[in-house]
């Protein structure tokens, strides 16, 4: 039995049955068991496994395969998210889909990572040195803390960023993945994938629907400022109303703040022991999805991430707050739904596919298209908007919820050439259904949509 409690204990707990048979799957019963031998049962998580699991036993009455009245015991092991379950001579085990698996290596160091056990930041890396780090970097940190009179190592030391590998001083994983000059060198998961599609599913093969695919590779004091910077010119902006006062206005496809958090979140908490797995950012028409390596670190979940902090990354979380990307108290997650919210938006949705987090904010575009796209129509009458195609259609929807625009905003909102953009607005010229503000060779030149006077 001690090889299935320590799996269970280490995996998302179980329950293990006692009496009935394995193979026939018929119900023995405890009758044939002396007291000692159930009590001895009832004690095996306590007695075969070091540390102790958190468990609790129960009795069921049962009929047993002879009609007679008889108990099976359940043993309720529960999950452990502190401590590593080994068994009395040493091994670890995990609950791996329907086996029971002994760890060794890389598998038992990666679940003692998951278990808060083992700090990756907190091991020493062999290769790196002072002079692989970035001057510019470290010098900003001497700032931050006033320690101008110090050696870099000296602010590396007093913070744990080095530490003694068999006498000798080293730099801790947590150093080089700050502070690297080319992080790649030493960790080519250190980076954030940005993928672009067109329309709101992922396609492959020749149906490939990818219009942007760009990596940030960078050190973690690098990498959240040059993502803000590169995905900010990636969204959108809407026209909407606004109610205060009455007038459109242009709004972010996103609040800003939202889709932040979650890069610095994903940043700060991510697995970074997990080889080959990198930080995954897809843009699709309705929605963007921030996927991050590993699952909820300890005592966070899915039902208490609004409330509850807890970082896998303690020391590298520390310095993120000393350069004022990660706040101290646990008002990220609380101001991503506020602010979504705020832009009446759906509420975050976090999961937890495989081995990593998913953090998803949909934009409602396509009730915010209807909405456009029905304010067009009214303007022209359907008489008119049944001759249209679908891009004159989304031209006229941006038109309709804004004075005048000009051909660049255009191609931009509607992803398509200024040529492109030209043609169709000549033919809705032709028609009557457009307006021209300003000469053929004006470079300001802007279009209105021409109102059609619906008769009572």
């Amino acid at each position: 039995m001690a090889p299935i409690i320590s799996a269970f204990a280490n995996a998302e707990g179980g329950t293990i049955v006692i009496g009935i048979d394995d193979k026939t799957k018929t119900i023995e019963g405890l009758s044939t068991l002396t007291p000692d031998q159930v009590n001895d049962l009832v004690s095996a998580p306590k007695d075969t496994c070091i540390p102790m699991p958190q468990y609790h036993e129960e009795f069921l009455s049962v009929s047993n395969k002879k009609g007679k009245a008889d108990r099976l015991l359940l043993l309720h092991i529960d999950p452990s998210h502190e401590q590593v379950i080994r068994t009395v001579n040493g091994s670890t085990y995990l609950r791996v889909a329907d086996r029971t698996k002994e760890l060794k290596g890389d598998d038992l160091r990666n679940l003692e990572y998951v278990k808060n056990v083992r700090h990756f930041e907190d091991e020493c890396n062999s290769d790196a040195t002072i002079d692989d780090l970035d001057t510019d970097l470290l010098d900003t940190y001497k700032d931050i803390l006033n320690a101008g009179n110090k050696t870099y190592e000296q602010i590396l030391s007093a913070r744990g960023f080095i530490r003694k590998q068999n006498g000798v001083p080293k730099l801790t994983n947590a150093a080089v993945l700050l502070f690297a000059k080319n992080i790649i060198q030493f960790y080519p998961n250190c980076r954030i994938r940005f993928i672009r599609y067109d329309g709101t599913k992922a396609r492959t093969g020749s149906d490939i629907n990818i219009t942007r695919d760009y990596n940030i590779e960078r050190p973690i004091l690098g990498i959240i400022q040059e993502a803000k910077d590169f995905i900010s010119n990636q969204l959108r902006e809407f026209t909407a109303l606004n109610p205060t006062t009455g007038k459109f206005q242009i709004v972010p496809e996103y609040p800003e703040f939202a889709w932040l958090e979650g890069i610095v979140n994903a940043v700060t908490h991510r697995e970074y022991a997990l080889a080959g797995r990198y930080i995954l950012v897809s843009m699709y028409d309705d929605r963007l999805e921030i996927e991050s390596p590993g699952k909820l670190p300890s005592i966070v979940t899915l039902d208490n991430i609004k409330e509850t902090r807890y970082s896998r990354n303690p020391r590298i979380a520390r310095i993120l707050t000393d350069f004022g990307w990660v706040r101290e108290l646990n008002e990220g997650v609380k101001r991503i739904y506020s602010d979504m919210e705020k832009f009446f938006l759906d509420d975050p949705v976090y999961s937890e596919p495989g081995q990593s987090v998913r953090l998803v904010l949909k934009n409602n575009i396509v009730m915010r298209n209807l909405r456009r796209k029905g304010r067009a129509l009214e303007f022209i009458g359907e008489d008119i908007w049944v001759q249209l195609d679908k891009l004159d259609h989304e031209i006229l929807a941006i038109l309709a919820s804004n004075k005048a625009v000009g051909t660049s905003t255009l191609a931009a909102h509607t992803r398509k050439s200024f040529v492109t953009i030209g043609s169709h607005i000549k033919k809705m010229l032709k028609m009557g259904i457009v307006c021209a503000n300003g000469g053929l060779h004006d470079p300001g030149r802007t279009y209105s949509i021409i109102r059609k006077e619906i008769e009572n």
